[in-house]
Formats: C-alpha cells, sequence, structure tokens
C-alpha cells in the first residue's frame, strides 16, 4: 500500500513537470521593462553646461557612450572568467552529511559456501534503524590540474583580447564623433539660414503662380521659373535632412537622448591646423605593433598552443590523491569515526585514438590563423597609406571647396548690389543665395572629412585616442582636457 502511495505520488510530480507552458510576457512587464531601461539609459550622467567643444563631445562619447559600455562590460565578463578559471586548478574538498532512515531492522543472515550449505546464524543486524553520517573529503586529481592550468591561461589571453576589441571600438567611436561634430556644427550654422531661404522659395512659388493665372507672365516662362523654385526647394530639402541627422548622430555617439536640445562651440575652421609628425614607415611600424586586430591574432596563436599542449596533456594517464574524514552515528560499528586515505590511476586509452584526428584540427586552425594573420598584415600596411592618401587629397578638397565658397560669396554680394538697383531679378538673387548655402555646405561637409580622415589615420595606425593613463572615472571636463592635450601634441591644432 505504501509503495503504491508513493508511486503515485511521483506519478504526479512528473505530470506536473510535463505540464509546463511557455508563459508570454505581459504588457505590464514589456511597459516595465523598457521603462527601466530608459531611466538607465542616462543615468548618472554630468548635465550639459552650456556649448560642447569637440573634446567634451569626445569625453562624453568615452564616458558615456552604450557601446564603448558593452565592450567594457565584456572586458570585465572576461576577467571573471578567468578568476573562475584559476580556481579549478585547486584541490577539491567536498564536506557530505546524509541522513538514512527504514521503518524496520535490517538484517540478514549467512550460508555456508561450501557443502552442505547449511544457515548459520540466527538474523541480525549491524546497523540502525536511523543513521547520520558525514564525510570531508580532501582530492587533488593531477591531470586536471594541468589541463585547468593550461585552460586559465587561455581564458587570461581572452582578457587581452577583450581589452583589444575595446580599443578598437573606442577608436571607431572617437573617429566617428570627429566627423559628426562637424557636420553638427555645420547644421547648427546653417540649418537657419535654409529655413529662411525655404520661406522666400515658398513666397517665390506663390508670386510665380499668381502671375501665371493672371497672364501677366508667359506661361513657358512662369513654369521654367516654378521648376527651378522648386528645385531648389528639393535641395534645400534634402540639405535639411542631412544636417539635422548629423546632429542627432552625434547624440547618440554621446547617448545624450533623441531630442534634447544642446549647442556646439562655433569654432572657427581657420583656428584648426592638422598636422602629421610621423612619416609613413613610422607609421606602418607603429601599425603593426599596436593595430587591435593583430595584436589579437597573436594572441590567437598563443590560445592555438595552448590547445595543442592540452591536447598532449589529455593523452597522459591521470592520478587522483584523496585522504577524508568521516563520522556515522551507527552504534553497532566499532570505529564511529576513521580516517581514509588512498590513490588512484586511470588512464583513458580511447583518447589515444583521437589525437591524431584532433592535432590534425589544430594544425588545421593554426595555419587558418598564420594565413588570417598574413592577409590582416598586408591590409594594416594598405590601410595606413589609404589613410595617409585620403588625408591628403581631403586637404586639397577642402581648400577648392573654400576657394570655391569664396567665389560664390563674392558674386552673392555682387547680385545683392544688383537686386537693390533692381539690376537683377528675385529668382537671380534666390539661385545665387541658394549656390551660397550649397558651397557653405559643401565647404563644412569637405572640412568634416578631413577631421574624419585625420582621426583615420591614427586609427589604422592603433594609436590610442587618449591617454594611457586614462580611466574614465573623471568628470567630463577633465577628461576633455586629457583628451586636448593628447590630440595637440599628435599635431591637432584646435580651439575646439
Amino acid at each position: 500500500m505504501k509503495f503504491k502511495a508513493t508511486a503515485i505520488m511521483a506519478g504526479g510530480l512528473m505530470l506536473s513537470g510535463c505540464a509546463i507552458t511557455p508563459d508570454p510576457l505581459t504588457i505590464d512587464e514589456i511597459n516595465n521593462f523598457t521603462r527601466a531601461n530608459v531611466e538607465q539609459v542616462v543615468a548618472d550622467q554630468e548635465p550639459i553646461a552650456g556649448s560642447i567643444g569637440l573634446y567634451e563631445a569626445m569625453a562624453r562619447a568615452l564616458k558615456y557612450n552604450l557601446d564603448f559600455k558593452v565592450e567594457m562590460m565584456n572586458e570585465a565578463l572576461s576577467v571573471s572568467k578567468f578568476d573562475l578559471k584559476k580556481y579549478d586548478m585547486l584541490p577539491s574538498l567536498v564536506a557530505n552529511s546524509g541522513y538514512a532512515g527504514r521503518n524496520n531492522e535490517s538484517g540478514g543472515r549467512s550460508r555456508l559456501i561450501t557443502p552442505p550449505h547449511t544457515i548459520s546464524l540466527a538474523p541480525s543486524t549491524s546497523s540502525e534503524k536511523n543513521v547520520l553520517s558525514g564525510d570531508l573529503t580532501f582530492s587533488w586529481h593531477i591531470l586536471d590540474f594541468g589541463l585547468s592550468y593550461v585552460r586559465a591561461k587561455q581564458a587570461a589571453n581572452d582578457v587581452l583580447i577583450a581589452q583589444e576589441r575595446r580599443r578598437k571600438v573606442v577608436n571607431r567611436i572617437i573617429e566617428d564623433v570627429r566627423s559628426a561634430y562637424w557636420r553638427a556644427l555645420s547644421a547648427q550654422r546653417l540649418v537657419g539660414s535654409l529655413s529662411r531661404l525655404r520661406h522666400r522659395v515658398e513666397r517665390a512659388l506663390r508670386n510665380s503662380r499668381l502671375l501665371s493665372r493672371s497672364g501677366e507672365a508667359a506661361p513657358l516662362t512662369a513654369m521654367t521659373y516654378e521648376r527651378e523654385l522648386v528645385g531648389i526647394k528639393k535641395q534645400i530639402d534634402e540639405l535639411n535632412r542631412d544636417l539635422r541627422t548629423s546632429k542627432i548622430q552625434l547624440a547618440a555617439l554621446m547617448n545624450v537622448p533623441p531630442g534634447t536640445s544642446f549647442r556646439l562651440r562655433d569654432t572657427r575652421r581657420k583656428k584648426t591646423r592638422l598636422q602629421l609628425t610621423m612619416g609613413p614607415e613610422q607609421m606602418i611600424a607603429s601599425a603593426l605593433r599596436n593595430r587591435p586586430e593583430l595584436r589579437e591574432a597573436a594572441i590567437k596563436v598563443r590560445i592555438n598552443r595552448q590547445d595543442a599542449n592540452a591536447a598532449m596533456l589529455e593523452l597522459l594517464p591521470g592520478a587522483n590523491l584523496y585522504a577524508a574524514t568521516s563520522i556515522d552515528s551507527n552504534d553497532f560499528l566499532f570505529h564511529n569515526q576513521w580516517i581514509s586515505w588512498g590513490a588512484k590511476a586511470s588512464w583513458n586509452l580511447m583518447r589515444l585514438f583521437a589525437y591524431p584526428a584532433k592535432k590534425a584540427s589544430i594544425d588545421a586552425k593554426r595555419e587558418l590563423e598564420k594565413q588570417q594573420a598574413l592577409a590582416l598584415t598586408m591590409a594594416v600596411m594598405t590601410q595606413v597609406h589609404v589613410a595617409r592618401a585620403r588625408f591628403r587629397y581631403s586637404r586639397y578638397i577642402l581648400n577648392a571647396a573654400r576657394e570655391y565658397y569664396n567665389v560664390q560669396r563674392r558674386i552673392l554680394r555682387r547680385v545683392r548690389a544688383q537686386k537693390r538697383s533692381n539690376a537683377a531679378s528675385e529668382q537671380t538673387l534666390i539661385r545665387e543665395e541658394m549656390n551660397a548655402l550649397v558651397a557653405a555646405v559643401r565647404y563644412d561637409v569637405a572640412y568634416a572629412d578631413m577631421q574624419n580622415a585625420y582621426a583615420n589615420i591614427y586609427a589604422s595606425m592603433g594609436v590610442d585616442p587618449y591617454a594611457t593613463d586614462l580611466d574614465g572615472a573623471g568628470s567630463v571636463k577633465a577628461l576633455a582636457g586629457s583628451l586636448r592635450h593628447t590630440w595637440v601634441e599628435r599635431g591637432a591644432k584646435s580651439g575646439a
């Protein structure tokens, strides 16, 4: 009867486990989750005070950018895994305790093995119905220690890889900030002028349509004028879109919530001079030493070598040493407390057959990583040359954009003077004002491209965009000052 009840209870527990179904998220759970995320996105950030300069934008990106924080957390996770792996090298010390009970006495009789196989002794027991026991066992598997040591070394190398990936993300963020900052500053300078010009275009369109309907202007002339005005309005809207998007991108890089109003420090372009203080050979040497991708490739070679060592260790016999102290409440025992010790040796012979295949896999991976490193080396050297060429030509393009902008400004001044004396039409003035704004935008975009090309040179060299002793724990102002000092030393004379 008791067995039947136990079986029914076990069956009920098994059926209840099989009855579990997926539990979809409720609307309240989703809302609470997203609300908590939104609150944490900008938690503990220094508020924006005054206009933001280039180096403050960099500092805010390094301090608050979420992609950077993800890489920092990945690095911290790698460190935690490394710390955990070190404990695998320690011997084990296991404490056990137990309780055993039964409803009747255990006991037994014995039978002679030799004829006449008679049963000897009356039924007897050497154990109490209820027993408490416990032991503390120390054991150390020497082969596991060797393998754990190799795995811990690999975990230490994983920490180095996480650090290199963080450096790569930082370089990308700084490069993006430099480009987005100057484009956003261009938006700040020109969006108002574009908006005012658009209103004038709208007014001119209305006037043109009125003249066309009243018959005061020839239909073809009016439609041609209207087509030109519509084209100007389209160009204004496209410029507005591109310029406004750049400020949103900069806000995202600094982890400023979308829609937050902030102003950038209006730095004159002439106050910024960018110089290269190293030759191409020095830059390539620096890139081969410092590029995160090459360092990561070198670390992977280490890990592969450690995989080969681990495969060799697995072939060895294992020895397990142990010692234990035990206690038992069974009064029938002659000694209720005792110490035991011993050693065991084991050898998994099947690993001998698997080793050739495992070694071939490790060798193939090593050759793959070697070829990847060679390809990466060539790519890095090429990127340095491309970055230098891009920076050089970006300066040519900037000079051409500056000359075009200056010529267009002179043309606009002349057209405005002619408009005041009624020697030029409103259509001509609007067209030249649009050309002047386009020239200003192209000038700013060319300048932003040059700034991006300058940052790309240092990214291609693998040089960190901040001082080596920078930890990001200081204030935004202190971080910005350190960044300014670092970049000025490299040849960036900037008032931002």
